[in-house]
């Protein structure tokens, strides 16, 4: 059974479609990232399976109950961290992390002190005097430290620095390895390319692609750098090359997979010396995609 289950999913805003049937299954186990643009529908989702917005139409479950009418019951198994955490100002960090722990059950003390070492947090001061960043640290310090079977995280290292992204991701896989699953939203393409197992891709309200990154390589192009013996005659012109930049030592230029048989063979025909691959990261997926969809609407 999956985790999440969203079927035809219509969230409505007077005549805005903020969802539009939109279809999402999460497995128990994986962690799944969800990206797209703002506006595209990612936070609009989570609230839905939090219980925080009615949906128009169609079905959502966690764990097999309704997102709306057992809300109350999926809380006591999941975590969520906002990409805006809101705490109260009189609290001091190590407060509002009891409380939220509080609304679950029992803190795992002893968890919850490691994890303000790693994320370098001080709960002794008040939230008023957190930055950004250091609110963000106590929403993930308080999901991390639950024992949620499922986190829901939307945007969650939004003010985090380098270092503290990494001591996320090391959180992120650590539940993994204990069965527990992950919805990630993030505009950090890197982050999710490094956490995930799944991806899915979200435009105006649907999903539009969803696979691994394997099976999503389809979409984009490798980065090819070669030097030949002999000049490249025209090879911008090529079927299936693009954005060609000539180079001291030889070429460097994307290249459709579809077309790398032929591309490859036109090459050595010039007597390859070297030759590098890169391939492709989710953003060239992410960019290539959004780039055909506005190419075919406006056709």
């Amino acid at each position: 059974m999956n985790v999440i289950e969203m079927k035809q999913v219509t969230k409505a805003f007077g005549a805005h479609h903020a969802l539009d049937e939109l279809d999402l299954s999460v497995m128990k186990g994986e962690v799944f990232g969800f990206i797209g643009p703002n506006g595209a529908g990612k936070s609009t989702a989570i609230r839905v399976l939090l219980g925080m917005l009615r949906k128009t139409s169609g079905t959502a479950t966690v764990f097999g109950e309704d997102v709306w009418r057992d809300a109350v019951k999926i809380h006591r198994r999941i975590a969520y961290v906002p990409g805006d955490v809101n705490l109260w100002p009189q609290l001091t960090g190590g407060e509002v992390i009891d409380l939220f722990a509080s609304l679950q059950g029992k803190m795992n003390t002893q968890k919850r002190d490691k994890l303000l070492a790693r994320f370098q947090l001080d709960p002794t001061k008040k939230c008023r005097t957190y930055s950004k960043g250091n609110r963000q640290k106590v929403a993930l310090v308080a999901a991390f430290a639950s024992d949620a079977e499922l986190f829901l995280l939307d945007e969650p290292t939004s003010g985090l620095d380098p270092l503290m992204e990494k001591v996320f991701q090391q959180c992120v896989a650590e539940v993994k390895a204990e069965g527990k699953t992950v919805l990630l939203s993030s505009h950090i393409l890197s982050e999710v390319e490094k956490l995930c197992d799944r991806v899915g891709i979200i435009r105006q309200g649907r999903l539009i692609e969803c696979g691994t990154l394997n099976e999503l390589r389809h979409l984009t192009r490798m980065q090819l750098t070669v030097e030949t013996k002999v000049p490249i005659e025209l090879l911008a012109s090529w079927q299936g090359v693009h954005d060609v930049v000539q180079t001291e030592m030889g070429w460097t230029f994307h290249a459709d997979a579809e077309e790398m048989e032929s591309i490859m063979q036109k090459l050595s025909s010039y007597g390859i010396q070297r030759i590098e691959s890169a391939p492709p990261t989710l953003e060239d997926l992410f960019m290539r995609h959004y780039e055909e969809t506005a190419e075919s609407r406006e056709s």
